[in-house]
């Protein structure tokens, strides 16, 4: 049992920190930015975006897979690393930060893991760096074959990510233009397939670990964020799972990866945080010769260790990439990147000095805006309805938890729990409620600090995009129409970037329904309270139904029919929940008033 299965570990944010100054301490030439622990980001010490002459590679994601992704940064892999709250993608801001800071004229190249939240966060980070001047370009990485894809959302990112790494960081130390980095990482990502098998649940810290997995009962192809595998089986002895997993990976039917007889392969076997390496070594003992004889292929490298972990899960993930003496060239690369199979030179230094967070060349000042000594009319209302609406999200934490824990990573309630919290605390002190454009813009800065993973981003957008239309069209004082506007242009937004619309059970599933129920009383001339409470109702309707939809965005796509029909969709159960309540709680200040 680990420190965070025995709850000596609680706090997720300050496992990530202490982890991230433990490897700087530890590893030779590593450092982590000024900002820390708000920014975490792990880079080559020996690189400055003024000085760099070579083409960065970045990459990173949520924490709690170490020793991915910081424990790749090094000469000859990764030149910075992102890492995000547990589980949950990094924040634009630290994405930012890391491009800013490594960036030379030759630009960087991210490599992103399939996962929604992963694209949408260093999608926008690589659109601002453009606007800033920088060159970048993204390579997602989906190497899971457990699942076919489903809907817009694709196969996941697993430990082959790694080797898309090794590929990548030494074709931009050999002086490979951007151009070049980017097409061998792409063409390496595409020759990767894995599977992972899982013989217990991880435990997030502070939570206790899920009883989903009973007694002799392991989960093929499962995921590496807690989520539930695609299939449960009762235990197997090793060489029947080993079996199994490579001809899944290495299937005719299904052509996950374009790997036939006589081909050159290398091969992964990764443990997920709490497998002894006695069982890796048995795996790997098992594996090479069945990729031998009964596929037909010639192994010619085999990396056996922890690359990509799930906190304390215990299980393994096979890695198989075809290989052509271009790829293993840079595979036996030299690198100094600490978690690489190699060895590290180099002394390490006394002391560790931060690196100041480099601000966008574009970044203006702007005075910090204040709550008002007085409220007009509409800054009551609006302070009404925000206080209802977080209020709701904290009281519901622990039930929206619940529902993720089985449709998705279990923290659902949390994320939702400190972007609520935030925006109550900062109301208080920074929100210019007599201002409702301004205000809203102030929420979306609250999201953005607090909250992390795809719900994050996607509220960042989701009140950005608000703020943006009202902006083009209002003043302080706002209408109802301006703000049905305001709605529809900002679930337009979150549709164009997430690429989910109605009926893919996301939270669009409730704001969509609410957006068109206001829309059209609004037109029908009935009162503006009386069409925000129906359209609140439409929101909880839309949620409800989600129970009925095939997940096709998401984590949740993962998931079987029949576990997903029992629960609604967590996201949309939450904007559902604040929606109603801020309707609720308007229409109660105008019946007391």
């Amino acid at each position: 049992m680990s420190f965070v299965g025995k709850k000596l570990i609680n706090d997720p944010n300050a496992a990530v920190t202490e982890f991230i100054e433990g490897l700087v301490e530890t590893y030779t030439g590593l450092q982590y930015l000024d900002g820390f622990p708000e920014v975490k980001v792990v880079l080559r010490a020996d690189v400055s975006s003024s000085t760099y002459d070579k083409v960065s590679v970045i990459s990173g994601g949520g924490s709690g897979h170490e020793p991915a992704h910081a424990g790749f940064v090094g000469q000859g892999m990764l030149t910075a690393a992102i890492c995000g709250d547990i589980f949950a993608s990094p924040p634009v801001d630290s994405i930012l930060a890391g491009i800013r800071a490594v960036t030379g004229l030759m630009g960087c190249l991210l490599i992103v893991k399939n996962y929604t939240g992963d694209r949408l966060n260093f999608g926008l980070a690589a659109e601002q760096a453009k606007s800033e001047g920088y060159k970048v370009e993204m390579v997602i990485v989906g190497d899971d074959c457990a699942l076919p894809p489903r809907g817009i959302t694709g196969r996941r990112g697993l430990a082959g990510t790694i080797l898309v790494h090794k590929v990548a960081g030494a074709a931009a130390d050999a002086g490979c233009s951007l151009a070049e980095v980017t097409a061998e990482a792409r063409r390496a990502s595409e020759m990767i397939g894995t599977m992972g098998v899982a013989l217990s649940v991880c435990t997030l810290p502070g939570q206790v670990t899920s009883d989903r997995l009973g007694p002799g009962k392991m989960e093929l192809g499962l995921g590496i964020h807690g989520e539930p595998g695609a299939a449960v089986a009762d235990l197997q002895p090793a060489d029947v799972v080993v079996a199994h997993v490579l001809m899944q990976i290495l299937s005719s039917e299904t052509h996950y990866v374009p790997i036939e007889r006589g081909n050159n392969v290398v091969l992964m076997i990764n443990g997920l945080g709490a497998t002894p390496v006695m069982e890796l070594m048995i795996a790997a003992g098992k594996a090479v010769p069945m990729l031998q004889l009964e596929h037909g292929l010639a192994v010619d490298r085999m990396y056996t260790g922890s690359f990509m972990t799930s906190l304390d899960m215990a299980g393994l993930s096979i890695t198989v990439m075809k290989v052509d003496e271009a790829i293993l060239e840079r595979l036996d690369a030299p690198t100094k990147a600490p978690a690489w199979p190699v060895g590290v030179d180099g002394k390490r230094p006394a002391t560790k000095i931060p690196v100041p967070v480099p601000l966008s060349p574009i970044l203006t000042n702007k005075e910090c805006p204040s709550r008002p000594q007085q409220l007009s009319e509409q800054g009551r209302i609006l302070e009404v309805a925000i206080e209802a609406a977080a209020n709701e999200l904290i009281n519901i934490r622990d039930s929206l938890n619940e529902w993720d824990s089985k449709v998705g990573d279990g923290d659902c309630g949390s994320t939702m729990f400190r972007g609520a919290s935030a925006i109550v605390e900062d109301m208080k002190k920074y929100y210019p409620l007599n201002d409702v454009t301004e205000t809203i813009k102030e929420i979306g800065f609250s999201i953005r600090r607090v909250m992390g993973g795809t719900s994050g981003i996607i509220y960042d957008i989701l009140f950005k995009a608000a703020y943006a239309k009202l902006k083009s069209t209002s003043q302080c004082t706002v209408t109802s129409k301006e703000l049905a506007s305001a709605l529809q242009a900002a679930i337009a937004a979150v549709s164009l970037y997430g690429g989910a619309s109605a009926g893919y059970r996301t939270l669009l599933d409730a704001l969509i329904p609410a957006s068109e129920v206001l829309q059209e009383r609004l037109k029908a001339g009935d009162d503006p309270i009386d069409a925000f409470v129906l359209s609140s109702e439409a929101a909880f309707i839309g949620a409800e139904s989600t129970k009925h939809m095939h997940a096709q965005a998401g984590r949740s796509t993962y998931i079987s029919i029949d576990i997903l029909a029992s629960v609604p969709d967590p996201g949309a159960m939450a904007a559902a929940s604040w929606y109603k309540a801020a309707a609720s709680a308007v229409k109660k200040y105008h019946q007391t008033s």
